[in-house]
């Protein structure tokens, strides 16, 4: 197994990222965000963090589609982020973990009545979360 070496870039992709936990950024967004404090990083620096991220299993990596970026959300504290699916508000971008039994139960339903295998690591459900549909009424 490579040993990864902790870097500042590194270090401060991390805490970017952990300070959003609900939300998912482009590499753009990260790297700009990390860029804008007093310290310069290499965009190429900041892709190949993103990438090394992502293999261990620290970041989870979604592409949408229609959209040509990928998206990035911190996900070490979630356990086994990659066996269930996510919900995404489609105003603020807010993450929600799908861990529940019910989805389960629709996924099975999903292959049982319609031969879809649903693949959990790359399922998003669209919606607007309460409290965007809150501020959407007034």
């Amino acid at each position: 197994m490579k040993s990864t070496y902790k870097t500042k870039a590194r270090e401060m992709i991390i805490a970017y990222l952990k300070e959003h936990p609900e939300q998912r950024l482009t590499a753009r967004e990260i790297y700009e965000a990390v860029c804008s404090g007093n310290v310069e990083v290499d965009r190429t620096t900041v892709y190949r963090n993103l990438d090394r991220l992502c293999e261990s299993g620290e970041l989870m990596r979604f592409k949408e589609p229609n959209r040509d970026a990928w998206y990035y959300q911190y996900s070490a504290e979630h356990e086994h982020c990659d066996r269930h699916m996510h919900a995404q508000c489609s105003l603020c971008g807010k993450i929600f973990h799908l861990d529940k039994p019910f989805v389960d139960v629709f996924a099975a339903e999903m292959l049982k009545e319609y031969g879809l295998e649903i693949d959990p690591s790359e399922t998003i459900i669209l919606g607007k979360c309460s409290k965007c549909r809150r501020i959407k009424k007034r």
